[in-house]
């Protein structure tokens, strides 16, 4: 597959992903004598049968994915290990929007040992009214030592939630480690991705920033420093951007006027700054039905 066709499918894939209403409910509890950390996202009790989500055992702070439905008001989610191997189950029976706390089965699906679950309710986001803010919502990604929350807060002109802040805490002590004040959008448990996005060897983090017209995103993306053990904000600006740990290059696509017209562009990384390599532009042929390169200026 050419370079333009995995960005083409990657920017597809990133408009279904942003196209998704999401709402969060977030619950405290118990499996056994564990305090955990449960969050579904993707619908509520009373809005969707398919459940995705994550959870903690707040005593290592390392998030589990959970999948799975609500059917006739009984929740089942299924979580699984990094290969997809199903390791255990969540059931509760009785399981509806109006109710604060719900019990429940935690089941061990590689010994067979079932523990009782026991979970409250913090919030949802999509209740009516929605709760007002700050609201603290972890994410999926993590670091080794790291985990991370984003502050929600309603926007004062629109009154939808928005990210406000970015908080890096330690596992296990909860100890706060940076923070960071940002404007970006709500993008559910995942708006927080990592990755080596500056090709030193160290992972860094990205936050999603904004879904623009078409399938086009952006992201601030912040770098470890190893001098300073701190992470710090990079300033790389662009459009749907993607990071070529091999190659050591930064792919950029930027889809217009409903991707008929295109322009992508290459980038090498010198001491963090983005330095341009090349840049395409490409219109669709009605006579060949498919992109094609044209000059640059045709496509500003």
């Amino acid at each position: 597959m050419s370079q333009l066709a995995k960005q083409l499918a990657a920017t597809l894939l990133g408009l279904a992903l942003s196209s998704v209403a999401m709402g969060q409910s977030c619950y405290t509890g118990t499996i056994g004598l564990l305090p955990i950390e449960l969050m579904l996202e993707d619908g509520g009790a009373n809005q969707s049968v398919q459940q995705q989500g994550m959870y903690v055992y707040t005593k290592f702070d390392t998030p589990i994915k959970v999948s799975g439905t609500l059917k006739h008001g009984a929740l089942t989610l299924t979580e699984r290990d990094s290969h997809g191997k199903a390791t255990g189950t969540f059931t509760v029976a009785a399981f509806s929007a109006n109710r604060a706390s719900y019990t429940g089965t935690w089941k061990n699906l590689t010994t067979g040992q079932q523990l009782p679950l026991v979970l409250t309710r913090r919030f949802d986001l999509w209740a009516s009214p929605m709760p007002g803010g700050p609201l603290e919502l972890r994410q999926y990604a993590s670091l080794p030592s790291i985990y991370f929350q984003e502050v929600l807060a309603k926007d004062a002109e629109t009154g939808n939630l928005a990210v406000s802040q970015v908080r890096l805490l330690e596992k296990k002590t909860d100890r706060l480690v940076q923070q960071f004040d940002v404007e970006c959008e709500r993008q559910g448990l995942t708006s927080i991705t990592v990755g080596d996005y500056n090709f030193d060897g160290h992972p860094d983090f990205a936050v999603f920033e904004h879904g623009y017209a078409g399938p086009n995103t952006s992201s601030l993306y912040f770098l470890y420093n190893p001098a300073t053990k701190r992470f710090e904000e990079s300033g790389f600006e662009g459009v749907s951007l993607e990071f070529d740990t091999v190659k050591k290059r930064i792919y950029e696509r930027n889809s217009c006027c409903a991707g008929t017209s295109v322009t992508t562009a290459v980038y090498k990384l010198v001491k963090n700054e983005m330095i341009p390599l090349e840049t395409h532009c490409y219109r669709w042929s009605e006579k060949k039905k498919r992109l094609v390169e044209r000059p640059a200026s045709e496509c500003q």
